[in-house]
């Protein structure tokens, strides 16, 4: 494996949810909010995945370079996480 291999380490819905209403508690389930504590309103899907494009194109303009030891470990730790996920 190439140690320029893209890992996304921000991409994904916390830290959208974070840029977009830091400290609101939530919960989704199938891209509904199941639980919103917060007297700001919950942003929509559309801001959410606008977002999460945003911090994609960031981390894609990053020359990141892992180490064979550091992509291995991360790579083991996603295996590790879909094995038990499947369970």
């Amino acid at each position: 494996m190439e140690n320029n291999v893209k890992i996304y380490q921000l991409y994904g819905i916390n830290t959208a949810m974070h840029l977009l209403r830091p400290g609101a508690r939530w919960e989704i389930s199938n891209r509904d909010f199941t639980v919103w504590e917060d007297e700001r309103p919950c942003p929509t899907w559309e801001e959410i995945d606008d977002t999460m494009e945003k911090i994609k194109a960031f981390e894609d303009s990053i020359n990141t370079i892992w180490t064979p030891n550091q992509i291995r470990e991360i790579t083991g730790l996603a295996e590790e996480i879909e094995n038990e996920e499947k369970v």
